[in-house]
Protein backbone atom coordinates (compact mmCIF):
# COMPACT_ATOMS: atom_id res chain seq x y z
CA UNK A 1 0.00 0.00 0.00
CA UNK A 2 2.69 2.16 0.58
CA UNK A 3 3.77 1.73 -2.99
CA UNK A 4 0.64 2.77 -4.08
CA UNK A 5 0.63 5.55 -2.32
CA UNK A 6 4.12 6.94 -3.55
CA UNK A 7 3.12 6.24 -6.85
CA UNK A 8 0.55 9.04 -6.40
CA UNK A 9 2.38 11.31 -4.30
CA UNK A 10 4.98 11.43 -7.29
CA UNK A 11 2.00 12.14 -9.51
CA UNK A 12 0.44 14.74 -8.00
CA UNK A 13 4.02 16.34 -7.00
CA UNK A 14 4.83 15.60 -11.34
CA UNK A 15 1.41 17.83 -12.22
CA UNK A 16 2.42 20.13 -9.26
CA UNK A 17 5.57 20.91 -10.87
CA UNK A 18 4.25 21.23 -14.45
CA UNK A 19 1.71 23.23 -13.12
CA UNK A 20 3.91 26.02 -11.62
CA UNK A 21 5.99 25.98 -14.59
CA UNK A 22 3.38 26.90 -17.00
CA UNK A 23 3.81 28.13 -20.21
CA UNK A 24 7.51 28.72 -19.92
CA UNK A 25 8.12 25.30 -20.03
CA UNK A 26 6.77 24.80 -23.60
CA UNK A 27 8.96 24.88 -26.42
CA UNK A 28 9.40 28.14 -27.74
CA UNK A 29 8.32 26.63 -31.18
CA UNK A 30 4.86 25.78 -29.94
CA UNK A 31 4.43 29.77 -29.59
CA UNK A 32 3.50 31.46 -32.39
CA UNK A 33 5.31 34.72 -33.69
CA UNK A 34 3.90 38.06 -33.93
CA UNK A 35 4.28 39.11 -37.61
CA UNK A 36 6.59 41.50 -37.09
CA UNK A 37 9.17 39.25 -35.56
CA UNK A 38 8.77 36.79 -38.64
CA UNK A 39 9.01 39.89 -41.16
CA UNK A 40 12.47 40.90 -39.03
CA UNK A 41 13.61 37.87 -39.15
CA UNK A 42 13.51 38.34 -42.92
CA UNK A 43 14.80 41.46 -43.24
CA UNK A 44 18.18 42.05 -44.68
CA UNK A 45 20.89 44.66 -43.72
CA UNK A 46 23.33 45.94 -46.69
CA UNK A 47 26.49 47.24 -45.92
CA UNK A 48 28.26 49.77 -47.69
CA UNK A 49 31.88 51.41 -47.80
CA UNK A 50 33.72 54.13 -49.18
CA UNK A 51 34.23 51.72 -52.29
CA UNK A 52 30.87 51.24 -52.86
CA UNK A 53 30.15 55.16 -54.52
CA UNK A 54 28.01 55.38 -56.92
CA UNK A 55 26.64 51.81 -56.55
CA UNK A 56 22.99 51.19 -56.90
CA UNK A 57 21.86 49.25 -54.55
CA UNK A 58 17.71 47.73 -54.28
CA UNK A 59 15.58 46.94 -51.01
CA UNK A 60 12.95 45.57 -50.08
CA UNK A 61 11.06 47.47 -47.36
CA UNK A 62 11.77 47.01 -44.28
CA UNK A 63 15.88 45.96 -44.91
CA UNK A 64 18.25 48.27 -43.19
CA UNK A 65 21.15 49.79 -45.27
CA UNK A 66 24.45 50.87 -43.17
CA UNK A 67 26.85 53.22 -44.41
CA UNK A 68 30.34 52.82 -42.90
CA UNK A 69 32.66 55.75 -44.48
CA UNK A 70 36.45 55.84 -43.88
CA UNK A 71 38.37 59.63 -43.38
CA UNK A 72 42.10 59.66 -43.53
CA UNK A 73 44.96 61.40 -42.40
CA UNK A 74 48.17 63.12 -43.49
CA UNK A 75 50.41 65.50 -42.96
CA UNK A 76 48.76 67.42 -40.54
CA UNK A 77 45.23 67.09 -42.76
CA UNK A 78 42.15 64.91 -41.64
CA UNK A 79 39.61 64.16 -44.59
CA UNK A 80 36.49 63.96 -42.77
CA UNK A 81 32.88 62.75 -43.88
CA UNK A 82 30.01 64.37 -43.06
CA UNK A 83 26.96 61.71 -41.80
CA UNK A 84 24.88 60.23 -44.58
CA UNK A 85 21.72 61.77 -45.46
CA UNK A 86 19.29 60.22 -47.35
CA UNK A 87 17.19 62.42 -49.84
CA UNK A 88 13.26 61.15 -48.85
CA UNK A 89 12.81 60.24 -45.27
CA UNK A 90 9.74 58.65 -46.55
CA UNK A 91 11.38 55.74 -48.15
CA UNK A 92 14.31 55.53 -46.14
CA UNK A 93 14.23 56.43 -42.26
CA UNK A 94 17.65 57.19 -40.49
CA UNK A 95 18.02 55.08 -37.44
CA UNK A 96 21.64 55.84 -36.40
CA UNK A 97 24.15 57.88 -37.25
CA UNK A 98 27.34 59.76 -36.32
CA UNK A 99 31.25 60.75 -36.82
CA UNK A 100 34.49 59.91 -35.17
CA UNK A 101 37.56 61.74 -34.43
CA UNK A 102 38.83 60.57 -37.40
CA UNK A 103 37.11 61.75 -40.17
CA UNK A 104 34.67 58.51 -40.33
CA UNK A 105 30.80 58.56 -40.70
CA UNK A 106 28.37 56.19 -40.29
CA UNK A 107 24.53 56.01 -40.62
CA UNK A 108 21.90 52.95 -40.82
CA UNK A 109 18.59 53.82 -42.81
CA UNK A 110 15.23 51.41 -42.82
CA UNK A 111 13.37 51.29 -46.38
CA UNK A 112 10.18 52.27 -44.75
CA UNK A 113 8.43 52.68 -48.44
CA UNK A 114 8.94 51.99 -51.73
CA UNK A 115 10.59 54.28 -53.55
CA UNK A 116 14.04 55.64 -55.19
CA UNK A 117 16.61 58.00 -53.07
CA UNK A 118 19.83 58.92 -53.14
CA UNK A 119 22.32 58.45 -50.01
CA UNK A 120 24.75 60.78 -49.94
CA UNK A 121 27.84 62.68 -47.96
CA UNK A 122 31.10 64.43 -48.27
CA UNK A 123 34.85 64.60 -47.32
CA UNK A 124 35.92 67.89 -46.40
CA UNK A 125 39.60 68.61 -44.93
CA UNK A 126 40.15 69.69 -41.04
CA UNK A 127 43.72 71.01 -40.69
CA UNK A 128 45.69 70.96 -37.31
CA UNK A 129 46.91 74.27 -36.16
CA UNK A 130 48.86 75.68 -38.54
CA UNK A 131 48.20 73.81 -41.48
CA UNK A 132 46.23 74.86 -44.63
CA UNK A 133 43.38 72.47 -46.85
CA UNK A 134 42.48 72.75 -50.02
CA UNK A 135 39.08 73.58 -51.08
CA UNK A 136 38.29 70.35 -52.46
CA UNK A 137 35.07 68.85 -51.76
CA UNK A 138 34.32 65.13 -52.26
CA UNK A 139 31.29 64.17 -52.77
CA UNK A 140 30.01 60.24 -52.10
CA UNK A 141 26.59 58.88 -53.17
CA UNK A 142 24.34 56.18 -53.85
CA UNK A 143 20.84 55.51 -55.38
CA UNK A 144 18.86 53.14 -53.70
CA UNK A 145 15.63 51.58 -54.59
CA UNK A 146 13.07 50.16 -52.09
CA UNK A 147 10.65 47.93 -53.27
Amino acid sequence: MKTKASAYLAVSLALGLASAMGPAAAPATAQPQPSSARHAAAAKRVVLTNADDGRPVVLAVGDDVEIRLTGSRSQGLTYAWSVPQAGDSGVLRKIAGGTTPTGGASAVFRAENPGVVMIGSTRSCRPDPGRVCPDVVVPWKVTAKAT
